[in-house]
């Protein structure tokens, strides 16, 4: 990496095992630096001035100033620094992390609760991911994303929808994911003829709080998917975090099926996964919509649908947080019409 800039990154957590723990997962990258660690968010505004990092992981609770506190005074910056949150697997932990999201965060990782039971693997692959990505991130951008998403007054039903007689909309996203729907779904109407079911990369503890936070300010029914739900028109079911979501039937009905399997997948929920088994279940009849998020997940799937000649949505590279599994999808000709997130509700009713 001589002559070539490392990404460098501020630690900061209140707790003395997590900061240590952070700083060692992130040695051993040649892409990575930790120049510096702060014990809570006054200090880390203090330290954030003097060394400038490009990326901070910022843990959420914590003394004098709590993490979306210190949040929200970066975000305010000229020039605000993108940020990685250190969640905690609880109900609160969950909800302060969304509001985090919310705020400006890029993304989180969740916190393990002893170096025993740590999967340090894991917790480095996804920290030094998360880092990548956040880096990336001009500050124009991030600070464009600041803020919870607005009320929105749902969309009507047009005289072209039915068109394509889609019965399931399939959306796969990432990165940027939670903000994102945040967007999209309280603009689809409650008497949408179509279901619709969401595969979100997060840790497992997270969906159901954000699935309960977009329910509150949406027309439509939306919720945690749980084994056996019917797939219905006017219902938004988000894959559990942490399993996959796949279609089965079951007198007659389309229901849910919550699973580990396959188990070979980097992603639970994965995108591909989902689009696989809608494509055995309703075939054409699937909207696809990839959205923003790192990698490549849903193109090996909507492969498949592309087959059975499903027409397939895919938000605008300006409008990503992280421009990956859009432009996956895009380069290998699968997408046949892009959005922008402002506008892929209205696309997704346009296109049913």
């Amino acid at each position: 990496m001589t002559g070539i800039a490392r990404i460098r990154v501020l630690v900061v957590d209140d707790s003395p095992f997590m900061r240590m723990a952070i700083s060692r997962t992130l040695e051993p990258s040649p892409a990575i630096e930790v120049v510096g660690h702060a014990r809570n968010g006054v200090e880390a505004l203090e330290k954030a001035r003097v060394l400038n990092p490009d990326v901070i992981t910022l843990d959420i609770e914590m003394p004098m100033m709590g993490g979306l506190e210190t949040l929200k005074a970066i975000m305010a910056w000229p020039r605000p620094i993108p940020c990685v949150m250190v969640s905690s697997l609880t109900t609160e932990g969950a909800e302060i992390t969304l509001t985090a999201l919310d705020e400006g965060a890029i993304d989180f990782i969740t916190k393990p609760s002893s170096l025993a039971g740590m999967d340090i693997g894991r917790l480095q692959r996804d920290l030094m991911e998360k880092i990548l990505v956040a880096a990336r991130i001009a500050p124009a951008r991030l600070k464009g994303r600041v803020g919870p998403s607005p009320l929105l007054t749902p969309l009507r039903l047009g005289p072209t929808t039915g068109k394509r007689g889609v019965e399931v909309v399939c959306i796969g996203i990432s990165t940027g994911g939670p903000a994102a729907l945040q967007r999209i779904i309280p603009a689809l109407p409650a008497n949408l003829p179509v279901a619709v079911v969401v595969a979100q990369h997060m840790p497992p503890g997270f969906t159901k709080s954000m699935a309960e936070r977009i329910n509150k300010v949406s027309a439509i029914e939306v919720k945690e998917a749980e084994e056996g739900d019917i797939i219905s028109p006017g219902r938004v079911l988000l894959a559990k975090s942490g399993m996959h979501l796949v279609f089965n039937e079951k007198y007659g009905k389309k229901i849910a099926h919550i699973t580990h399997r396959p188990e070979a997948e980097n992603y639970f929920p994965s995108v591909n996964v989902l689009f696989e088994s809608a494509s055995r279940f309703f075939g054409k009849r699937t909207l696809p919509v990839v959205m923003t998020g790192m990698g490549t997940d849903g193109t090996e799937g909507l492969k498949i649908l592309k087959k059975q000649g499903t027409f397939a949505l895919a938000q605008s590279e300006e409008s990503c947080a992280v421009y990956g599994m859009p432009k996956s999808a895009i380069d290998e000709g699968l997408i046949d019409r892009i959005e922008g997130l402002e506008n892929m509700a209205g696309a997704i009713i346009e296109e049913l």
